[in-house]
């Protein structure tokens, strides 16, 4: 069986070029991911896609002629960045649309994914829904409180999406892999080929030469799989498809899913030819059902500045400097809005330069260099209570003294007048859980529509 994987995220492109290739070369199969919890809590939290409209457009539209030249399945997983039912939907009113612009006619299958929080808070009471390695602590609240939470579908979702009849299918949230596993498992190849194959060729052109937004075409047979790039100008070596098993993975020999977990350690890598990889020897080994939870809770709204520090002096002391102002602020605070600093607001202040990413873990903590960057960001019930305390907190600090300074000096450069930045409602991410020993349609429901 031959997959085509046009690239890594519907929307991020794809060369003409290649598709024209990968038709040619008549794949059985054409799959694509079109999400990730990649870009944080947001797009969950909000069921709002990251691509725009136009780009999904153009990649769904030139998939959906390539299907209908090839009269095999097109699937899609992961809809609407975070696989929500807004998403599902939102590609299925786009394909609708593309049917009749370019007159196609094929049937959609709808997988909607999305959990209401009251069950799955339920469940966790129950104790049906345990917490995956590295989780933090939840209570019964915090499931509450997410304003969306997706189940993550594996293989035989899909699988009964496409016995319903379908020929395109939207899955809302899935597996990576289990887009690509679909087909060649209902065909009865080998799962750890399988498996093996369909997390290679996740991410498209990702794992070749030229990691690019771009396609990846595999052939599975009974023995195991061989990739090679849609483009011609790429190649795959064994170093870069061994590789890939570490990419998004706790560990790279024995990878979860929904049905069981691959285990990469058996196989082997060869090179076939100039431009294809062929693997071999790995094993897949069944255990009971799970389907990981994804939730994200709104956390209050936003507001931010950038400013950058130049004073060496300041440097110097840059976190006692950021304290001071810090307990000043909660003071100010309380006077102003009756709110509580730690409680209703937070004042959040990273140094970019100096454990600006890594906070307290970098182990470099305590380097600085000639100049920082400065953010501020403060979390509040409301908008406008957000950009009221950042207001100030942004003029405070961009005057806050030091013992070295005589006289009234500004410390901090803003880019931006005014320096405020209005972001909206945040999220943060709440399940990191999975729902164990169930049925692997139970938590998902089926539409098929006809276009054209």
């Amino acid at each position: 069986m031959r997959l085509y994987a046009p690239t890594g995220a519907l929307g991020m492109g794809f060369l003409d070029s290649s598709l024209a290739r990968a038709v040619a070369m008549r794949p059985d199969v054409i799959a694509c991911d079109a999400g990730s919890t990649d870009s944080g809590p947001f797009y969950l939290g909000a069921s709002a896609p990251k691509m725009s409209q136009p780009a999904l457009d153009r990649d769904l539209r030139r998939l959906l002629r390539a299907r209908d030249e090839l009269k095999v399945p097109l699937i899609i997983g992961s809809c609407g960045t975070s696989g929500t039912d807004d998403g599902v939907e939102m590609m299925r009113d786009l394909a609708l649309q593309i049917a009749r612009d370019e007159a196609l006619s094929f049937t959609i299958g709808l997988v909607y994914c999305e959990q209401k929080p009251a069950t799955i808070a339920q469940w966790f009471d129950a104790g049906k829904v345990r917490a995956l390695a590295g989780a933090p602590e939840i209570i019964r609240d915090d499931i509450v409180s997410c304003s969306h939470i997706v189940g993550m579908a594996g293989a035989e979702a899909i699988q009964h999406a496409l016995d319903l009849g379908a020929d395109v299918v939207f899955a809302g949230r899935a597996t990576d892999t289990a887009l690509f596993a679909t087909a060649p498992l209902k065909a009865g190849l080998p799962e750890g080929a399988v498996w093996h194959c369909a997390k290679t060729i996740e991410c498209g052109a990702v794992c070749s030469s030229i990691p690019r937004a771009d396609g990846l075409l595999a052939d599975i047979d009974a023995e195991g799989f061989e990739v090679e790039p849609a483009a011609e100008d790429a190649i795959c070596t064994p170093l870069g498809i061994a590789s890939h098993t570490l990419y998004e993975n706790a560990d790279p020999i024995f990878i979860k899913e929904p049905s069981g977990t691959l285990d990469t350690g058996p196989a082997h890598y060869a090179q076939k030819s100039d431009r294809r990889c062929r693997v071999e020897g790995s094993q897949f080994k069944h255990e009971p059902y799970s389907i990981k939870l994804e939730g994200a809770a709104p956390v209050g709204y936003q507001t931010v500045a950038i400013g950058g520090i130049r004073d060496p002096l300041i440097i110097g002391q840059v976190d006692p400097w950021i304290a001071e102002m810090q307990a000043f602020f909660a003071e100010r605070v309380t006077e102003l809005t009756g709110m509580t600093v730690g409680k209703e607001v937070r004042i959040d202040i990273a140094t970019y330069g100096k454990d600006g990413v890594m906070g307290t873990l970098d182990p470099q903590a305590g380097t600085a260099s000639h100049e920082l960057g400065i953010l501020f960001t403060v979390t509040a019930p409301s908008q406008e209570v957000a950009n009221q305390i950042c207001r100030f907190v942004t003029h405070a600090a961009s005057h806050w003294p030091i013992k070295e300074w005589d006289g009234f000096i500004s410390g901090i450069a803003f880019p931006y007048s005014p320096p405020e930045i209005d972001r909206g409602m945040a999220y943060r991410f709440v399940l990191h859980h999975a729902v164990f020993d169930i049925d692997p349609l139970d938590m998902f429901r089926f539409k098929t529509v006809r276009a054209g």
